[in-house]
């Protein structure tokens, strides 16, 4: 399968939507697409707790053979605020409150493996989850990052139709 990056955005969306304390609405917005720097850095309207997806990059796994696999690795950020850095027991709980909620989307994407509807995350690789707790104290921003991999076979075949193999080519 093909998974497009539109229909990732889509799922985390979703993600973002059905989980209570994360709370995304059409009135209340708490999913956001964005690169980390961006993120940690200038982003200053955000309503928390947020998930935030980062763009992914990809690779092609060839092993010398025709099952050539499409490796992409990508991230989501969980994020809150907290409003005084000196308050280590409360910067604390927002690490743990987030590592749960970080756990409980995995464990969705467990059982979305299984459900022919979510085929976005079927190769969704569990064992490339990594958790990582992020700080960026200018901002006042504290949070985990959660990298994953998808793992999809890739089509070595040639479409034809998307080729003119008479074009002049301009010197």
């Amino acid at each position: 399968m093909n998974t497009k990056f539109s229909e990732l955005v889509q799922y985390f969306r979703e993600i973002a939507t059905q989980h209570i304390e994360i709370g995304h609405s059409a009135t209340e917005n708490h999913f956001y697409r964005f690169e980390i720097d961006e993120v940690l850095i200038g982003l200053k309207t955000v309503n928390y707790p947020a998930l935030i997806l980062e763009g992914y990059r990809c690779n092609l796994i060839d092993n010398k053979s025709d099952n050539i696999l499409k490796d992409r690795t990508g991230a989501i950020i969980l994020l809150d605020h907290l409003t005084d850095l000196g308050d280590f027991d409360t910067m604390h709980a927002i690490w743990d409150r987030l590592e749960g909620i970080a756990d409980d989307i995995v464990i969705r994407i467990k059982k979305d493996k299984r459900n022919a509807q979510s085929q976005v995350i079927r190769d969704f690789d569990l064992s490339s989850v990594e958790y990582t707790l992020i700080a960026n104290e200018q901002d006042k921003n504290f949070g985990v990052r959660c990298t994953f991999k998808i793992l999809t076979p890739f089509s070595g075949d040639c479409d034809e139709t998307k080729w003119n193999y008479d074009a002049v080519v301009a010197s």
